[in-house]
């Protein structure tokens, strides 16, 4: 029987399209072939830019004997799991469940009725360290199915109620938000902060950009800043071509795991704008604009999406791209001037730090001169783009497309940078033309002109946050009207009428073990935290109290994890910090000829997390701006908050004044 993947669009599967195992997409066909023939499901769960995942294909998968042993016994499926979050999320919460961890290569097995009954990550194809074989797992799942079968069938069922019983949990009784909740999140996050790297926890490091957010928006800079400034000084940023690795193998931020996602970079250039705002620092900024040009050069594509992650291997080598020999350095710089700037600045050596004589290229050292470093830069990117680059992975997700979407209209609001804004609109066309069905709703992914399945919540919830934040820098009423619509759908498809809160999947979309919510913002924000922020925005634009208090109810159910567990919620944080500030609703009534650029670049050049902007006339159809105009043929800008007005002002210094 062929092989199943050739016709899907996610590069992950099609890696896998010419394995002699049996693959099948997740989908009808491979669970109704479950039923029909009585075997167990084996979902094989990763991602494109996975470096195990890699590994375990090429010792495993790409093995005859071993795929005719798994198409024996099992209907085997593969799983993108940036494309099905939801059959990822729970499949990992069975694997943490049975296991006490988790991690990609997701190897998990299923009864045909779609139950977790065994599950593990990597298996290496012979016993190596303690772990058994991937031919052992499968010849012991596979007797076990056969001889205890009823056994089997009653550890799924346990587990499955195991797992619904927990997600029921996020549907507790409702109680008020506390008012310290953000002192006490703060505190709390000082107490467990790396005070000598920056960051929370030690080994691996994974970036903290929205507890980096929450800290900002609270007032609190020392924290932030050191960790922005750590992360920019590590290898796990990319100190030629900009952009961040997905996380650090180390505490300290130097030996990075080397693939590259939008979704962090996208997040990590708004919490470096937002820490440049705050502290003036230009190498924030740098940070920041690098980081985007890199996402527009490397991931953006000529529709005006982002693909979504470089590989972290080159050539089958992790981080063979990146990393540098001393010799290397010598070649490229010569045995000089540049040579010696480069080895203080970067650190490199004989020994290296990574596999034993390679350098990851950190910036700890003196920084040489502004040109000096700039020739350095140059020659190395020259040297490095002659290398086999990484592989990428060139489909376009809606959530992650939606945060780089965000994050190019805020820089490029804030920076006075035409090119960022357009590049926003670009994107926000793309998605808002490919990624509808014929009915208008939205899709998940989007790969060489396909658009496919159902969007989930966090696609909704992030593009109304991207979307409010290009209306706030542009306002081009256009993307105001779009988030509007696209916050109605998410209410009446996701939300839980009953509960708060909303669901990952829409209504009357399929699901398994039971209709979860997603909550916690690690490593990208949760779709419930993202619609609680996006609605509570939403509202203080449109004055419509429905969308606060969706945003409420969830926050109620939440917050109690976002007190035991603060590094885990950085963006239900934010949203709680902005239910419970005095927001201030700034709308600039006139046109740019008669000062309202002026106004609003005053606003936008500076850092208001409180604070939410619309701008043009009431003909616009916004709601904040109904029954405001100019004051004696000037723009002027009112602040209010819900919707009551100070007297209007017509200069920058008194707007600023008024904004506190």
């Amino acid at each position: 029987m062929p092989n199943r993947l050739a016709d899907e669009t996610s590069p992950y599967l099609l890696q896998h399209k010419d394995n002699p195992v049996q693959w099948y997409p997740w989908g009808e066909e491979a669970l109704a072939r479950a039923r029909a023939l009585e075997r167990p499901l084996l979902a094989s769960i990763g991602y494109s830019a996975c470096h195990w995942c890699h590994v375990m294909e090429r010792e495993c998968f790409e093995d005859p004997q071993i795929a005719a042993q798994m198409n024996a016994s099992f209907v085997c499926v593969k799983v993108d799991r940036e494309e099905r979050p939801d059959v990822d999320a729970v499949c990992m919460e069975a694997c943490q469940a049975l296991t006490g961890q988790g991690g990609w290569p997701l190897n998990v097995f299923l009864t045909p009725e779609q139950q977790p009954f065994f599950a593990g990550t990597y298996f290496p194809p012979e016993p190596r360290q303690g772990m058994p074989s991937w031919p052992m797992v499968l010849e012991a799942v596979a007797g076990a199915w056969r001889d205890r079968r009823e056994q089997v069938l009653a550890q799924g069922a346990r587990l499955a109620e195991a797992l619904a019983a927990g997600l029921r949990t996020t549907v507790s009784a409702r109680t008020s938000v506390p008012a310290s909740i953000v002192a006490d999140a703060v505190t709390a996050l000082e107490r467990t902060f790396d005070a000598r790297a920056g960051g929370w926890g030690g080994a691996p490091k994974f970036p903290p950009a929205s507890t980096l957010e929450f800290l900002l928006a609270a007032g609190e800079r020392s924290m932030a800043l050191q960790t922005l400034r750590a992360m920019a000084a590590g290898g796990i940023y990319d100190q030629l071509g900009g952009g961040f690795a997905r996380y650090a193998v180390d505490a300290s931020w130097t030996v990075p795991h080397f693939e590259k996602m939008l979704y962090d970079n996208a997040l990590l250039a708004r919490a470096y704008l937002h820490g440049f705002q705050v502290s003036g620092e230009p190498r924030l900024r740098e940070v920041c604009c690098e980081t985007l040009d890199w996402a527009l050069r490397e991931l953006g594509g000529p529709e005006g999406g982002f693909c979504s992650s470089l590989d972290a291997d080159s050539e089958g080598v992790e981080g063979k791209f990146y990393v540098w020999r001393l010799e290397e350095l010598r070649d490229a710089l010569g045995s000089g001037e540049l040579l010696d700037a480069a080895v203080a600045y970067y650190g490199a050596s004989e020994r290296g730090n990574f596999e034993g004589v390679a350098n990851v290229l950190t910036a700890r050292g003196a920084a040489p001169p502004d040109d000096v470093r700039a020739e350095i830069r140059a020659r190395l990117a020259t040297v490095r783009a002659r290398r086999v680059p990484p592989g990428r992975d060139d489909k376009r997700l809606t959530a992650w497309n939606a945060l780089m979407l965000a994050a190019l209209a805020d820089a490029g609001a804030a920076l006075g940078s035409e090119r960022y804004l357009q590049a926003a609109r670009a994107c926000a066309d793309f998605m808002l033309r490919s990624l509808r069905d014929g009915e208008g709703r939205l899709l998940r992914t989007w790969k060489d002109g396909r658009g496919r399945l159902a969007a989930y919540l966090e696609d909704h919830a992030f593009l109304l946050q991207g979307l409010l934040a290009l209306y706030e820098a542009t306002f081009e009423t256009r993307w105001y009207d779009e988030a509007v619509a696209v916050g109605e759908s998410m209410l009446a498809r996701f939300a839980d009428p009953d509960h708060g809160g909303f669901f990952t999947t829409a209504a009357g979309e399929p699901h398994l073990v039971a209709r979860r919510k997603d909550l916690e913002d690690a490593p990208i924000p949760s779709g419930n935290s993202a619609a609680a922020l996006g609605l509570l925005r939403l509202a203080r634009l449109s004055g419509g109290s429905r969308y606060e208090r969706a945003a409420a109810d969830t926050l109620a159910l939440q917050w109690p994890y976002a007190a035991r567990h603060p590094s885990a919620f950085g963006h239900l944080l934010q949203a709680l910090d902005f239910q419970l500030a005095p927001v201030r609703e700034v709308a600039i009534a006139g046109a740019c000829a008669d000062g309202a650029g002026l106004l609003a670049s005053a606003v936008r050049s500076t850092f208001h997390p409180h604070a939410v902007l619309a701008g043009g006339s009431a003909a616009d159809g916004v709601p904040l701006l109904a029954g405001r105009g100019p004051v004696d043929g000037r723009a002027a800008a009112y602040v209010c908050e819900r919707f009551t007005c100070q007297a209007p002002v017509t200069s920058t210094d008194a707007l600023l004044a008024a904004l506190g």
